[in-house]
């Protein structure tokens, strides 16, 4: 593992992969006039990540399914964090699983592999375009990485952030990759307590 993330810095560095930096503020950017970047695929749903009508807090993790280490272990973590979370706040929260890897990741792939770390988080697989967008707007960095004789062919190396999410999409916090469940946990009983009394 550190040596893919040495590769994705010097990747970076040398300008072969592009910059997923924008401002978090504007949630109104689409990926295309036919796909906005919100309304995302889970099972055989379309689901508007942004629906405003929905009041609850998002926290979202950016993976994929073929993820050999990071993601399973920080879903984990978030499953574990949850667990600890009040009724009251756990109401207030829509945790979600967004994946990087739509190539593989089927809709129904996503939401399955969601559910099995806990019933709440949602799994959720856009197209290419909108998979870069969110990217590119939450400051997410991944890079496809060919496997030489491997029946993966490939691997997604990717930064790992807990992002929090106003309806609107606005970013509120985001968390790096952490082993310690009650820092989420914290995050959680706050941002969805401030929500509540909002």
């Amino acid at each position: 593992m550190k040596y893919q993330w040495i590769i994705l810095a010097l990747a970076l560095g040398a300008g072969l992969i592009t910059r997923y930096v924008t401002d978090s503020s504007d949630p109104s950017i689409t990926a295309d006039q036919t796909y906005p970047i919100n309304i995302l695929e889970s099972g055989d749903k379309a689901i508007d990540l942004y629906d405003t009508e929905d009041s609850r807090i998002r926290v979202v993790y950016f993976g994929y399914t073929h993820c050999p280490d990071v993601c399973p272990t920080s879903l984990a973590v978030l499953s574990a964090a949850l667990q600890k979370v009040s009724p009251q706040h756990l109401s207030n929260l829509w945790p979600i699983f967004i994946t990087l890897d739509p190539e593989r990741d089927t809709p129904a792939k996503s939401a399955e592999y969601a559910q099995y770390f806990h019933k709440n988080i949602i799994g959720m697989t856009g197209t290419d375009t909108q998979t870069k967008a969110l990217a590119e707007k939450y400051g997410v960095l991944y890079v496809r990485t060919e496997l030489k004789d491997s029946a993966l062919k490939y691997a997604v190396d990717h930064s790992s952030y807990f992002y929090f999410l106003k309806p609107d999409g606005t970013l509120l916090e985001k968390i790096p990759h952490t082993l310690n469940p009650d820092i989420l946990a914290e995050a959680i009983n706050r941002l969805a307590g401030e929500s509540k009394q909002a």
